[in-house]
């Protein structure tokens, strides 16, 4: 029997954080196995903020719904101008 005065510790592993370009790439990549077209996809997410846009598969949507828009924003721009020559 346990000792009821002595106070009991209860710990949850932190989940290991994803960057926000490895969550746009299985976005990506699940919206593209499940016939959609990612692009306008994501963008719709972006813009409206509904989850529904994102597929669930490969837990796609959950992965998405962890980041916020403005950084997934930021993260598609950044690597835009990574891209291109007028950096």
């Amino acid at each position: 029997m346990q000792n009821m005065n002595n106070t009991q510790y209860f710990r949850v592993e932190k989940e290991p954080e994803i960057r926000v370009h490895d969550v746009l790439k299985i976005v990506y990549e699940a919206l593209s196995e499940k016939g959609y077209n990612p692009v306008n996809q994501i963008v719709g997410y972006i813009m409206s903020g509904d989850p529904t846009y994102i597929t669930s598969h490969n837990n796609a949507r959950s992965l998405i719904m962890k980041v916020e828009r403005d950084e997934l924003v930021e993260e598609i721009l950044k690597e835009y101008i990574h891209t291109n020559s007028w950096k």
